[in-house]
């Protein structure tokens, strides 16, 4: 059996794989990365969206990291938005990181520190 569980902190990522396709909401203190597809909102400390993966839905995160497709807004502190990524929503931000070549089709709203 492989396991995931970090044994000090009890804590262990939630993994949509490549070709699984998941309908429902994610809420969790930890890692989501899809690689796959979600249809649905996802909360969650770290959103890591690989290349292949999409969502459709809502994100709520401090740490977004964006290979693949968003569709829909995200509230995040810091989004790292890398080449060949997609997203169309809004995208509310205190940090943002882009690379070249990305496909934004999607409102900016920069947050400010409280």
């Amino acid at each position: 059996m492989l396991a995931f569980t970090n044994s000090i902190e009890k804590q262990s990522p939630t993994i949509i794989g490549a070709g699984c396709a998941l309908k429902g909401n994610i809420k969790t203190d930890n890692v989501v990365q899809v690689h796959g597809s979600v249809e649905g909102n996802i909360q969650a400390e770290t959103v890591i969206i690989g290349r292949g993966g999409c969502v459709v839905g809502e994100i709520i995160t401090k740490n977004l990291f964006l290979h693949g497709e968003l569709n829909g807004p995200a509230t995040v502190d810091t989004a790292n938005i890398f080449s060949n990524a997609q997203m169309v929503g809004v995208l509310s931000y205190k940090t943002l990181n882009i690379t070249e070549n990305t496909g934004l089709e999607c409102k900016l709203s920069k947050r400010k520190d409280k």
